[in-house]
């Protein structure tokens, strides 16, 4: 997912915006975990970027996306850049 979303609106308060697409990235992940492994890979990992707009954009993890959003509402940016691509994932054996 490769998404520029508005934070602002005529009508919408910039807090509901921001729970709506907290919703749409958790229904993302859901549908691409859901989806078949390859046979040699582990889990569904994610490449995460989230910035002002796509040149801006800075490489965080997925549990650190509900933060940035907030942090944006804080900020009161007008919009957000946010990308999501999934990957294959390795476990690394204990020793």
């Amino acid at each position: 997912m490769k998404k520029t979303f508005a934070l602002t609106h005529e009508k919408k308060a910039t807090a509901r915006l921001v729970d709506a697409i907290k919703n749409e990235i958790k229904k993302y992940l859901k549908r691409e975990r859901a989806k078949t492994l390859p046979n040699d890979v582990d889990f569904w990992d994610f490449d995460c970027r989230f910035g002002a707009d796509a040149a801006s954009a800075k490489k965080l993890h997925i549990a650190e996306m509900n933060a940035a959003l907030d942090q944006a509402e804080v900020d009161k940016l007008t919009s957000c850049y946010i990308e999501i691509i999934a990957k294959p994932g390795y476990r690394t054996p204990k020793e």
